[in-house]
């Protein structure tokens, strides 16, 4: 299993980019909000959904990043410069916590759901989540709870759209 920080040092087309996050208590969320700002990138990186391209990661993109405390995902609303959501990317997770550096982590159960503006989800690697589970890199149980968070968020909060898009705004206006 890989521990993913909401740094997104992994994405290594990113040079340069600007941090801020914070815990948030309130009815919108018992969490974290960061917002990763886009300076410069190595190459742009796109996402092909219904014919058409989408630059995920470009020079001025944001990423918003909703990591729900008590709750098994991790939310990366992929923006443009105008905070207009592409797409968003929604991690399943066995755990999560805060490193000491102080970045905020999950370990990423493999399975993720994408969905685009239009509500079209697409569930995405299936096949590393069964793969994972037979190579004994993951437990039954945590198996068990990707496939049922994924359903539970498609049956909840990404059932409705409109709803998911207001609940990003508000998140987003706690950070930007």
């Amino acid at each position: 299993m890989k521990r993913s920080r909401l740094s997104y040092d992994e994405w290594k087309c990113i040079i340069s980019k600007d941090m801020f996050g914070k815990m948030v208590n309130s009815e919108l969320l018992n969490g974290y909000i960061g917002i990763i700002n886009i300076k410069e990138v190595s190459q742009t990186q796109i996402r092909e959904f219904d014919g058409e391209n989408i630059a995920v990661c470009d020079k001025g993109r944001k990423w918003l990043s909703i990591l729900p405390q008590n709750d098994w995902y991790c939310i990366t609303a992929m923006m443009d410069e105008n905070g207009k959501v592409l797409l968003w990317y929604i991690d399943m997770i066995a755990g999560q916590g805060i490193d000491a550096d102080g970045v905020p982590y999950f370990d990423d159960l493999y399975l993720d759901l994408v969905v685009y503006p239009n509500g079209t989800i697409i569930v995405d690697d299936m096949d590393e989540l069964e793969d994972a589970l037979s190579k004994k890199d993951i437990t039954q149980k945590q198996f068990d709870l990707a496939m049922e968070t994924s359903r539970r968020l498609q049956r909840g909060l990404l059932s409705n759209v409109s709803s998911l898009t207001e609940y990003t705004r508000k998140c987003y206006e706690l950070v930007k």
